[in-house]
């Protein structure tokens, strides 16, 4: 098991790409806290990976609130002894904002993608700097690298603030045996809160594979950045498009 004894978060862990992160870190061997702001999916899913004699437990926790950062990290804590493994999944699509140029939206993807990210980061890498040891993965986007017509613009603005903040965090917690790393989505069938499957789907002839992506790829490349086998990794990104963004 590649992930044996380790502790890990993932937020936005009820559903979509986290679900698939989470079900494969328990699979590895990880005690997986899943963190959502939707209860009944969360706590379905913990259920459904305990009974299937892997480890999981629900932490409902708004990515936007420190309070809850510090809430989240303390549980796990008493929970397990230990904090290996931060997966900042959690984030929101520029088409679930609305108005394509509104502040509001601005604020709430910045708020969402980017301050989320940089919380739960700097939480957990204090936490892991403690111990000498940890991994964070920072979900990102091919938006971090390119620019597009569709959606707000603060999605695109967001995701590349991630990417420049995980390169600024391996920096920094470095030296203290903490691991930063990004991965960069390409298009994957709509999921929950995201962007139509048709829009997505006429993506499909743009993308050099010729189809959309899973989110199990997406976990897989996850599990390798968290996993000891990344151990001299940091401060890079992950590209899971299809060849999408190499045209």
């Amino acid at each position: 098991m590649r992930l044996k004894d380790k502790v890990a978060i993932i937020t936005g862990g009820a559903h979509g790409m986290g679900e698939a992160e989470a079900r494969l870190f328990a699979r590895e061997g990880a005690a997986v806290v899943i963190a959502d702001v939707l209860p009944e999916l969360g706590e379905a899913l913990a259920a459904e990976i305990n009974a299937g004699q892997g480890r999981a437990r629900f932490h409902r926790a708004d990515v936007t609130a420190e309070a809850d950062w510090q809430a989240l990290i303390a549980a796990t804590l008493a929970a397990y002894g230990r904090l290996d493994i931060l997966v900042n999944n959690a984030g929101i699509s520029g088409s679930a904002v609305g108005d394509d140029l509104s502040l509001e939206g601005w604020n709430r993807l910045l708020a969402v993608n980017a301050t989320g990210t940089f919380l739960g980061t700097t939480l957990a890498a204090q936490e892991m700097a403690r111990a000498g040891r940890g991994a964070i993965v920072n979900i990102s986007s091919i938006m971090g690298f390119i620019g597009g017509a569709e959606g707000h613009p603060g999605y695109a603005a967001s995701k590349g603030a991630v990417r420049l903040l995980t390169k600024s965090a391996a920096v920094r917690w470095g030296p203290q045996g903490v691991r930063v790393n990004s991965v960069h989505p390409g298009y994957l069938p709509a999921m929950l809160g995201g962007t139509n499957s048709g829009g997505r789907a006429a993506k499909i002839p743009l993308t050099p594979l010729r189809r959309l992506g899973e989110p199990i790829e997406v976990a897989h490349g996850v599990l390798f950045l968290a996993s000891d086998e990344a151990s001299f990794i940091t401060g890079t990104e992950l590209v899971i498009d299809g060849g999408y963004i190499a045209q």
